[in-house]
C-alpha cells in the first residue's frame, strides 16, 4: 500500500511555509519562500501551488502519494466553502482559495484561519497531542485563538469561533481601545504590543526602571527586565499573565477544556509568566472546572501552522 502524505500551508503575508507531514502528525519536510503579495490573490495562489509541487519533490515523493493540501490563512474565512472573506495582511476581499488550488493542484483542498491551524497542529503532534479537548492561546502582536472539541476544530455559526483575545478582562476604568475597536480585550494586555504599551505608558509616568534606558522596547525587552528584578517590569508581566488568566477562566466554565495550550513568542518568557497565569486561573475558576485541567506551552513553535494546515485533511 503506497504510504499518504499531507501537505500543509501557512500563509503569512511575508513568507509562505510548506510542510509535509505523514499520518501521525509528524514533518518530514519543509520550505519556506517569498509570498510577493503585492502581485494579487492569483500570483500568490500560483506561488504556492509552485511551492508545493516543488517541496513534494524535494522530499523524494512521488505526487500520487499527496493526500491533499491544507492552509492557514489570518484573516475571515469561510472555511467550509473555502474563501477567504477578508485578509488584512494579504489585503485579499472573497479569494476561493479552495477552489483555485485544487484547480492549480489537483488534490483536495481545505483551508481554515491561522490559529486554528496552529491550535490542530498542537493538538495533532504537540503539547496537545492525545488530548481531545483543549484550547489554545496564541500571544503575538495580537492575541489568537483556537478550540479543539472532540479533536476537531469548533468553527461556530459563521466560522469565526475562538476569537478569544477579545474576551473581556479589564475593567472600563482601566480599559484602553482594541485593534478590534472594543475596549478591555486581553489582547490589549497579554499580547507582545500589549506588553510594549504598558512599559511605554510606565515610562512616561517617570516610573522607575531599566526600560528608561532602552530607545526602543521590545515585550522580550520587559520579560528580560522581570526577569532581572526590575519592579516596574515585573507588575507589567504579571498584569498580562493574570489577565490571560481570567480569559483562560472565562473560556474554562463555558468550554470546560481538559488542557490550555499557550503559543506565540511571549510564552517564550517560561515560568514568570505561565506561573501567574495558572495562578489566577485557578483563583478565578470555580474548582470543578479547574480540577484536571493544565496549562502547558506549546512545543511546535513555528512549525504548528503547517502542521495543523496538513492536518485539516485527516483530522476533520
Amino acid at each position: 500500500m503506497v504510504e499518504r502524505f499531507y501537505v500543509g500551508v501557512d500563509l503569512g503575508g511575508t513568507n509562505i511555509k510548506v510542510g509535509i507531514c505523514d499520518q501521525e502528525g509528524i514533518l518530514r519536510h519543509k520550505f519556506e519562500g517569498p509570498t510577493y503579495s503585492e502581485h494579487g490573490a492569483e500570483a500568490v495562489l500560483a506561488r504556492i501551488s509552485q511551492y508545493v509541487r516543488e517541496t513534494v519533490e524535494r522530499a523524494q515523493l512521488q505526487w500520487e502519494q499527496v493526500a491533499g493540501v491544507g492552509a492557514g490563512i489570518a484573516g475571515f474565512l469561510n472555511a467550509n466553502e473555502g474563501v477567504v472573506i477578508f485578509s488584512p495582511n494579504l489585503v485579499w476581499h472573497n479569494v476561493p482559495v479552495k477552489q483555485i488550488l485544487e484547480e492549480h493542484l489537483g488534490v483536495p483542498v481545505k483551508i481554515d484561519n491561522d490559529a486554528n491551524v496552529a491550535a490542530l497542529g498542537e493538538a495533532w503532534s504537540g503539547a496537545g497531542r492525545g488530548i481531545s479537548n483543549l484550547v489554545c492561546f496564541t500571544l503575538g502582536t495580537g492575541v489568537g485563538g483556537g478550540i479543539i472539541i472532540n479533536g476537531e476544530i469548533y468553527q461556530g455559526f459563521s466560522g469565526f469561533a475562538g476569537e478569544l483575545g477579545h474576551i473581556k478582562v479589564v475593567d472600563a476604568d482601566e480599559a484602553i481601545q482594541c485593534g478590534c475597536g472594543q475596549y478591555g480585550c486581553v489582547e490589549s494586555v497579554s499580547s507582545a504590543t500589549g506588553i510594549v504599551h504598558m512599559a511605554k505608558q510606565a515610562v512616561q509616568a517617570g516610573r522607575q526602571t531599566t526600560l528608561c534606558t532602552l530607545a526602543e522596547i521590545t515585550a522580550k525587552d520587559v520579560v528580560d527586565a522581570a526577569k532581572s528584578g526590575d519592579e516596574t517590569a515585573m507588575q507589567i508581566v504579571e498584569r498580562a499573565a493574570t489577565s490571560l488568566g481570567k480569559a483562560l477562566s472565562i473560556t474554562a466554565v463555558i468550554l470546560n477544556p481538559q488542557r490550555f495550550v499557550i503559543g506565540g513568542g511571549v510564552v517564550k518568557a517560561g515560568e514568570i509568566l505561565l506561573e501567574p497565569v495558572r495562578a489566577s486561573f485557578a483563583k478565578l475558576t470555580p474548582e470543578a472546572s479547574v480540577r484536571g485541567v493544565d496549562i502547558v506551552p506549546a512545543t511546535l513553535g513555528n512549525d504548528a501552522g503547517i502542521i495543523g494546515a496538513a492536518g485539516l485533511l485527516l483530522r476533520i
